[in-house]
């Protein structure tokens, strides 16, 4: 059976942070604020993935109180995510990602972000797409302030035998 998710972050641009989207250091004067390396990248694909599996969010499993993943690379909340998805017996298929930023420009890091996110999720390469927008210069987006990504997941899960016990 086939399951779908979705997901979204946004965090803020700060000064003395590095910029860190899909695992790929972008060169910027700002990076993200937030507990982890604040990869909302990987936050909305992770958010979409944990949906199709009605598994909550990425606040539930990584909480930023949670002072062992202070500074954690998103890449390995993916992989752990992966695993929270193996445990239900499921397994992601798919993912489509949409970066909103206005700068700086996330077209030249798209094919190592691709790369990243199905090395960390076991996806083939061609079952994973970014893509990236700006806002137009309208919101806190359009002025700089902060990086947004929606996310979809297709997830593959494999029926509970129990579920359906007349089949």
């Amino acid at each position: 059976m086939n399951l779908f998710g979705i997901g979204y972050d946004t965090h803020r641009l700060v000064e003395g942070r590095k910029l860190i989207l899909g695992g790929v250091e972008i060169p910027h004067s700002k990076g993200l604020l937030g507990h982890s390396d604040a990869d909302v990248l990987c936050h909305a694909v992770a958010d979409a993935l944990l949906g199709a599996v009605a598994a909550g969010d990425i606040g539930r499993h990584f909480p930023n109180t949670d002072a062992s993943i202070e500074g954690i690379s998103s890449l390995e909340l993916l992989r752990r995510t992966r695993q929270i998805l193996a445990d239900a017996n499921a397994r992601p298929i798919n993912i489509d990602a949409m970066v909103v930023a206005e700068a700086p420009k996330i077209a030249p890091h798209v094919e190592a972000m691709r790369i990243n996110l199905s090395d960390a999720l076991q996806l083939p390469l061609e079952r994973v797409s970014i893509k990236a927008t700006t806002n137009e210069g309208m919101g806190f987006l359009g002025r700089g302030e902060g990086i947004s990504v929606m996310a979809v997941a297709g997830v593959e899960k494999l029926p509970d035998p129990t579920f359906y016990p007349n089949i």
